[in-house]
């Protein structure tokens, strides 16, 4: 091979080697219907009251897994699962983001009739079809009320799923009452845990004193695993943009059970699940403020579920535990595709 051949085949490297990349087709939005907002959707959803929007993003594309985040509260946001950007994208998995009727980024009308499990699941399935989901490529992953909502989803319209995610959320509220009550409250100092009992018992919610014991003694040690000032950017936007509206109803205001009035009291669906055929991952923390051997017994229930344990997670396992989690999540939802 002469001088100048080798010389023209040295240039033809160099410059393949220094022309831009396209983008990947995982990242690239060319000719999808959301490209104009960069994967952003308003999603009208039909109810009994009237048409809504509701708030979805999508991350990444892959057309065998596409998953999407349920978040809790209720009356919370999608902003809960940020962290879930620093470890699907490089799987190759499609995500979405998406705020509930109600939440912050979707629309909020002030009528509590829509507050109800059976309209949510609805406007699930609704999501569902507007971002072309079916049982070839839908993941459904609930937390805490998500996760309520994803059993709920999974018992009603199991044949649109391809699995399900449960993530720390038991199946039984008086369960989890009892366990906040007689194994998570006790944990407090007593005169603290006194203290939170006696304004529950009168009423006194708007005590900015049951808050405070609540974030000192109890939230930093079972709903995020962190000392306060270390709390996501995250975190603390989602409740800086909580409904409180939506959540008090649903829940009520007591964080040791469901205020009785509020709609989910009496929820229980231990006896329904193992009625949930559809692959399932259940996700258990050891400082959870529900029960790891409740989730890990829910397992056991539902036909080949598998159950994933974070020994030193808590509520949001996606922050304060995040290889075991997300090393789980990720082999769950790549196991078969």
């Amino acid at each position: 091979m002469n001088k100048i051949l080798l010389f023209n085949l040295f240039v033809i490297l160099l410059i393949s080697a220094c022309k831009p990349k396209e983008a990947s087709d995982y990242l690239n939005f060319a000719g999808k219907d959301d490209q104009f907002e960069g994967g952003i959707k308003m999603i009208p959803i039909t109810t009994p009251s009237g048409t809504f929007k509701v708030w979805t993003k999508r991350v990444g594309n892959n057309p065998k897994i596409k998953v999407l985040l349920l978040h809790g509260g209720p009356g919370a946001t999608h902003e809960l699962y940020s962290s879930f950007d620093g470890f699907l994208p490089q799987e190759g998995i499609e995500y979405y983001y998406y705020d509930q009727l109600g939440s912050y980024y979707s629309d909020q009308p002030k009528d509590s009739t829509l507050w109800t499990v059976e309209r949510f699941v609805d406007e699930v399935d609704q999501v569902r079809k507007a971002l072309g989901m079916n049982k070839d490529n839908f993941y459904l992953f609930g937390q805490s009320w998500g996760g309520m909502l994803a059993m709920e989803y999974a018992l009603k319209h199991q044949d649109n799923l391809k699995g399900l995610i449960i993530s720390n959320m038991m199946s039984d509220l008086d369960a989890y009452e009892k366990y906040a009550k007689e194994t998570l409250g006790p944990q407090m100092p007593k005169e603290v845990y006194d203290e939170v009992m006696k304004i529950e018992a009168t009423n006194d919610f708007s005590n900015p004193k049951y808050a405070q014991l609540l974030m000192e003694h109890h939230y930093q040690y079972h709903v995020l695993r962190m000392p306060l000032d270390k709390w996501p950017e995250a975190v603390n936007r989602t409740f800086k943009h909580m409904n409180p509206d939506v959540y008090v109803y649903m829940q009520g205001h007591s964080e040791f059970g469901i205020t009785a009035g509020a709609t989910l009291k009496g929820w229980n669906r231990a006896n329904d699940i193992k009625n949930i055929k559809v692959k399932t991952l259940v996700v258990g923390s050891a400082y959870d403020t529900m029960d790891p051997k409740h989730m890990e017994w829910m397992s056991k229930q539902i036909p080949g579920a598998q159950y994933l344990f974070c020994p030193n997670g808590s509520h949001m396992v996606q922050y304060d535990d995040q290889k075991p989690f997300f090393d789980g999540l990720i082999k769950f939802l790549k196991e078969g595709n």
